[in-house]
Order: structure tokens, then sequence, then C-alpha cells
């Protein structure tokens, strides 16, 4: 939990003083995500270009 509140802390010290609620929002959500991936990376749940490239081509029937 401390971790948590030490990068919440971190975010609003870089955010500017003028920031909406909106903003602060935004950037956790951002940041948040960016740990996920980066779990994702540790746990070896990635794809290489090649596998993106005929998942997409799937998907968009080419």
């Amino acid at each position: 939990m401390q971790k948590i509140k030490q990068e919440v802390s971190g975010l609003l010290s870089r955010l500017p003083d003028n920031c909406s609620l909106e903003d602060i929002q935004y950037h956790l959500y951002v940041l948040q995500k960016i740990e996920k991936g980066m779990d994702d990376i540790k746990k070896g749940r990635v794809f290489t270009q090649q596998q993106v490239e005929k998942k997409i081509s799937k998907w968009i029937g080419k």
C-alpha cells in the first residue's frame, strides 16, 4: 500500500497545479495500464511483431 501512495504522491507532484480531477484520473489510469503491461512482460505474456501482424490480418480480412 505504501508503494501505491508514493506513486500517487509522485504523480501529483509532477502534474500542474491547475490540473483537474479528470486529468488526475487519466494519469492514474495510464500508470495502472503501464504497470499491467510490465507485469505481462515479466510473466511472458507477449506477442512478437509477426504474431501481431498475423492476428491483425485475420481481423481486417487481409
